[in-house]
């Protein structure tokens, strides 16, 4: 899949912790390295961003938007349409693999490439930011 991510708050019952990105399909929302924070048992609605483990692979860890509740579950999206791997292929995920929300994403510095004062402003400015719900339009997405 193209999200995965550690689960360490999860091993010790507590209910936040650090969840990595890997790939392409949340962006523009999270790119390639970016470190999140989790909110593991929150309360979920449509247009969160999520962590959950992948319904035909469960050992692995991956990040989506959750788009609509169904009977069944959540139907689920990533942010970049031209990437798969989503409710399109693998359906409807059960609620029991829904892990948490993800409040916020950090943004590591990218080694050599902050070098100016400007540069290092901006980065501080957009550092850490909070991971807010699509608008409901979002949802119209879903089939």
């Amino acid at each position: 899949m193209v999200e995965s991510g550690r689960e360490p708050g999860r091993e010790s019952g507590a209910p936040f912790g650090i969840a990595e990105v890997t790939g392409v399909s949340m962006v523009p929302t999270l790119l390639h390295g970016d470190q999140l924070f989790v909110h593991y048992g929150a309360r979920l609605r449509a247009g969160n961003v999520a962590v959950l483990r992948h319904p035909l692979q469960q050992d692995l860890l991956i990040v989506k938007r959750l788009i609509e509740r169904r009977d069944d579950g959540w139907w689920v999206l990533g942010d970049n349409p031209a990437t798969e791997g989503d409710s399109r292929v693998f359906g409807v995920v059960p609620d029991q693999l829904v892990l948490g929300r993800v409040r916020a994403r950090y943004r590591p510095v990218t080694p050599g490439r902050q070098r100016s004062v400007g540069a290092v402003a901006s980065w501080l400015l957009s550092a850490v930011r909070p991971v807010r719900s699509a608008s409901a339009s979002r949802r119209l997405r879903a089939r």
